[in-house]
């Protein structure tokens, strides 16, 4: 089939997905637009995003694309909608791909990219300080003490703080043949590690810009000898930056787990990063309040420094699964300084039990998902 040919199929194929909210098709409703084909099969198109689309719709054009016979792979350009004063909403001109003010590429992952890892999370949070590494870190260990094949990627390049929470000071080997080695990940309790921490001297600090962030994690995913495992998670940097577009546009995560304390400078920015995984067609498996309660020793009285039930609501108001609430627990700071994770360490204390929890709920919550491609 020519290029022209094959443009005209996927525009057909876009033409049976519709908008449940306005109940035309995404073609006719005028959300789809600057459909091609290259001589590679290779098909790209701009996609409008309105205000309160369901975020799958995204996803449902490029299955529909790629489901063309002939198509190679999709690209699509996702225009969100525009502030006040801009662009009309119906409106879905064509625009020059990439990143611009306004547009987020969706995910296009690459075929073969972590074939092995059967399932990907991303721990992430709205900003720094909310004890994203610590649940990250627990996690991992968790499933592995539950007899998975874990792997955790700590792709927080600017503080890298993974190497500590497992005691690890060792750096990874090179292993293979000249000119396709690999780095062969480092391994403790159980779970197969792999950062920046490792590279670096004790006080050598990551001064580095956006595609220099962009090409670590892509040597972290392609050129580390991760193997067949079960679950990787990934510790992403706080915010809504480079780091996380890097990875959506990578590989095709199964979803992304929100950690944020309970006070409402923290869930704010939780809440945008909801959204932005959204944008970019990333399902939230949950969110995952954390420092929510200190007992005093002594009394069993429960102070809430920080509040409670900012994640619990936030996660209501977003329609999101809400994982669990994690104490601020003596625990999980000795923990941390003597790299063993607390669900090792201290399973009996309250936040091994809480992260225990949190670990049971969101390995159920991926058995009832679709396996990745």
């Amino acid at each position: 089939m020519s290029e022209n040919g094959l443009a005209d199929a996927v525009t057909r194929a876009l033409a049976r997905v519709v908008n449940p909210v306005t109940g035309k098709d995404v073609v006719a409703g005028g959300q789809v637009a600057g459909v091609a084909v290259d001589d590679l099969g290779g098909a790209t198109f701009v996609f409008s995003l309105r205000r309160g689309d369901p975020g799958a719709l995204v996803r449902r054009a490029r299955a529909a694309a790629e489901a063309v016979e002939g198509v190679s792979g999709v690209k699509v350009d996702v225009q969100l909608p525009q502030s006040a004063g801009g662009e009309e909403q119906g409106s879905a001109r064509p625009r020059k791909p990439g990143l611009q003010p306004g547009s987020v590429p969706a995910p296009t992952p690459r075929p073969g990219i972590l074939a092995g890892v059967k399932r990907i999370v991303a721990v992430s949070s709205g900003k720094g300080g909310v004890g994203k590494s610590m649940v990250a870190t627990n996690l991992a260990a968790y499933a592995a003490s539950r007899g998975l094949d874990a792997g955790l990627l700590d792709a927080d390049i600017y503080g890298p703080n993974i190497p500590v929470m497992f005691g690890e000071e060792r750096r990874p080997a090179v292993a293979g043949a000249k000119g396709s080695e690999m780095i062969v990940p480092l391994e403790s309790h159980g779970v197969r590690l792999m950062s920046l921490g490792f590279l670096l001297e004790r006080e050598q600090p990551a001064i580095m810009r956006g595609p220099l962030i962009a090409g670590i994690l892509k040597q972290f995913m392609e050129q580390v000898d991760w193997g067949s495992l079960d679950l990787m998670i990934v510790d992403m940097p706080p915010g809504t930056g480079d780091a996380q577009l890097s990875l959506v546009q990578t590989v095709d995560l199964d979803g992304a787990l929100m950690v944020t304390t309970p006070q409402k400078v923290a869930t704010g920015d939780v809440r945008r990063g909801v959204k932005m995984f959204e944008r970019v067609n990333t399902r939230v498996v949950g969110i995952v309040e954390n420092m929510c309660g200190f007992r005093i020793p002594g009394t069993g009285e429960v102070v809430d420094l920080f509040g409670r039930g900012g994640g619990e609501e936030l996660a209501g108001e977003l329609s999101v699964p809400f994982l669990g609430r994690i104490p601020l627990d003596l625990a999980v700071r000795l923990a941390g300084d003597e790299g063993r994770p607390t669900v090792l360490s201290a399973p009996r204390s309250a936040a091994g039990m809480a992260l225990t929890e949190v670990g049971e709920r969101l390995l159920a919550a991926l058995e009832d998902l679709p396996r990745r491609r």
